[in-house]
């Protein structure tokens, strides 16, 4: 026992004890690496890292528009926060005077860059979107990359283990563009592409989903760089797609500097039975000690009584009657014990994330943000970065991870919902009820009460508890969850799925693969429902990127779903339409949108639009009974399906085959 502790004091303790014996100080980073005149709030905080740094007394400019408002010593004598007020300053590079107590100045050089456009003109994902997710590593590989990448710790690719990084990288993807314009999807989310520096382990561990960050500001290398995401984001803007970005606020990787080196005792979120442990064992330590990565082999065998983890229960959250241990156990705890929990109660940190987040939105031009595990962390400081982007990006969006299936849950977590005691700021929210509820009826039979699509229509009804329902984002699956195909190729449900995601009052969100009915289960491994996109990597004998590549059965799903995708671009029965859904009646469920539209030839004269959505939720042949929708039939007496071109007479009952969807319009 005493050797696990002492592994974690190696990478957890402060290395005040070494001090004496340090390397001259030194300024060896600043993060923000560069950043921006003009911003609506004037203060920037300055993360200074190198050996010995806090002896700093002093610091000064004489940059105009450039004032120092405090400076800041944490624990750790390595790291010193500088608060700037940039309130007039214009773009430049100024001069920051470093003056210690004893021994030489420093002098830093800082660049503040011009905006390329005012927050307010950039403009986030919304209902007229459809977005696509995809693992960067999983997806495609470019032709230049090489194995291993210098500076990174131990890793290896290898396509045949599911848990192991296999390759994909940026320019991968940038090469395939033309795949996602032709599919008709109109925004990427690329899980996380921020540096991943945590070595490789002999019980499989690694980091390929993205998901323990070991730098902010940098690209994970075996992906590219940072121009290279730029590059990559200018490409897609080119063709009318947008890009989101995955973040993760919660936890961060055990290879991030704040581990090694914690700039304070509540950095992260620690036991005050291991916070006290360490302080022994730091004193315990022979002068010269080095921390090093060697102790992350024990990291994965933590004792529960040691690491805190976190309970998974997030209701505790928004429970009125919570009890401080249920609440603590959720949001204190770590997500894995492969991942340091933040403590975003720390005001320091909090605003070096919230930094973060805008420097990407202007360096690189995102288009959203998905940040991960939402509500594990604290609700206060995430809802202050929340307003404080909001304030300087109005039109920008963010959506949030709140994995419970309750939609009262999921609705308070919404901006302005009156369900909350705290406005969130969040504009979008995941509708995990949405999956949940399908994910179950897509093995039942729509019958007249609780089963199959009943599911979907119960769900739809507590949409009353949204500020805004169309700023909801749905799925069928995602990295997280099993394949809604699992283990079969069932077009027939898939296709019903996606005729519901696609046209109901929602954000959809699509999972790469889904178009040629990859399947796969989370029964084994994780890596099992992350399988690699075919024909993006070397050596791969299938090419669903091309028609020609695609086997028949995924060309049919392909181009079932290509052709519902490009009607639904600019379609605003889809994006601003009202919904009005009927109870399944003989095994069918009906969703109409509507949307009163200005006639082209008759600029005062109001023409309906009408988008209704047919499913037969049974095995069976089933009658739509016309009249039974009359309300938004009205005199039709003739509709276009959109998926097969065929018309259908409204002026008679319908004949639906088994599992059949219609998705008419007229």
């Amino acid at each position: 026992m005493r050797n696990l502790i002492l592994s974690i004091l190696l990478l957890m303790s402060a290395t005040t004890l070494n001090a004496a014996r340090a390397p001259k100080m030194s300024v060896q980073r600043v993060d923000p690496t560069c950043w921006y005149a003009g911003m609506k709030n004037p203060m920037l905080q300055l993360m200074m890292s190198g050996p010995g740094i806090a002896a700093v007394t002093d610091v000064s400019t004489s940059y105009p528009g450039v004032s120092v408002d405090s400076v800041v010593r944490l624990d750790s004598p390595n790291y010193l926060l500088v608060y700037l007020n940039l309130r007039g300053a214009q773009p430049g590079t100024m001069q920051l005077t470093l003056k210690p107590a004893k021994g030489k100045t420093l002098t830093v050089s800082y660049e503040l860059r011009r905006r390329e456009k005012k927050g307010e003109e950039r403009r986030g994902f919304d209902i007229s979107d459809v977005l696509y997710l995809l693992m960067p590593d999983r997806f495609a590989q470019g032709q230049d990359h090489s194995v291993p990448v210098s500076g990174m710790n131990a890793y290896r690719e290898d396509r045949q283990q599911p848990s192991l990084r296999h390759g994909g990288d940026m320019e991968g993807i940038r090469q395939h563009l033309d795949y996602f314009t032709d599919l008709g999807v109109t925004a990427l989310w690329f899980t996380p592409v921020l540096e991943n520096n945590s070595p490789d382990t002999d019980n499989g561990f690694s980091t390929y989903h993205g998901y323990a960050t070991t730098d902010y500001y940098r690209v994970d290398p075996r992906f590219g760089t940072n121009d290279d995401y730029r590059r990559l984001v200018d490409d897609c803007h080119a063709r009318g797609l947008k890009v989101v970005m995955d973040m993760i606020f919660n936890h961060c990787g055990f290879e991030h500097p704040w581990v090694k080196d914690m700039p304070s005792h509540d950095w992260l979120n620690l036991s005050e039975e291991l916070r006290v442990k360490s302080e022994e064992f730091a004193a315990a330590l022979p002068l010269g000690t080095e921390k090093t990565t060697a102790a992350n082999s024990s990291l994965f065998t933590l004792h529960s009584s040691l690491l805190q983890i976190t309970s998974y229960k997030l209701t505790p959250v928004l429970d009125p009657y919570a009890a401080d241990v249920d609440l603590s156990e959720t949001t204190e705890g770590w997500f894995v014990p492969s991942m340091p929990d933040l403590n975003q109660r720390n005001p320091h940190l909090m605003r070096y994330l919230i930094q973060n987040s805008k420097w990407w939105i202007e360096t690189i031009g995102i288009d959203g943000i998905r940040m991960d595990t939402y509500p594990y962390a604290f609700r206060e400081p995430m809802a202050e970065w929340m307003k404080e982007l909001e304030e300087e990006y109005p039109n920008f969006n963010t959506v949030g991870e709140t994995w419970v299936t309750e939609p009262a849950y999921t609705a308070a977590w919404q901006k302005d919902s009156k369900l909350a005691t705290q406005n969130s700021y969040l504009k979008t929210v995941m509708d995990f009820s949405f999956f949940d509820k399908l994910a179950q009826a897509k093995n039942e039979e729509t019958d007249g009460w609780w089963q199959g699509l009943n599911r979907l229509y119960n769900s739809f009804v507590y949409d009353y508890l949204y500020p805004n329902p169309s700023s909801v984002l749905a799925f069928i699956e995602n990295h997280d969850t099993d394949r809604f195909l699992a283990g079969g190729r069932d077009s027939l449900m898939l296709k019903q799925a996606l005729a519901l995601l696609l046209t109901v009052r929602r954000i959809p969100q699509l999972y790469y693969g889904t178009e040629i009915m990859m399947n796969g289960t989370k029964e084994v491994t994780d890596g099992n429902v992350r399988k690699d996109f075919p024909g993006g990597f070397p050596g791969d004998t299938h090419n669903a990127f091309t028609r020609e590549g695609r086997t028949k059965q995924e060309q049919q799903m392909f181009g079932w779903l290509q052709r519902l995708l490009h009607w639904r671009q600019g379609n605003r029965v889809i994006s601003e339409g009202t919904m009005k859904q009927f109870i399944p009646y003989n095994g069918i469920y009906v969703i109409a949108r509507q949307l009163d539209d200005h006639a082209l030839d008759q600029p005062d004269h109001f023409v309906r639009h009408t988008v209704l959505t047919v499913l037969n939720g049974t095995s069976k042949p089933a009658t739509l009974a016309v009249e039974r929708y009359a309300e938004v039939i009205g005199s039709t007496a003739r509709a276009k399906d959109i998926l097969t071109g065929r018309y259908y007479d409204l002026t008679k009952d319908l004949q639906l085959k088994p599992r059949q969807s219609l998705v008419l319009e007229f």
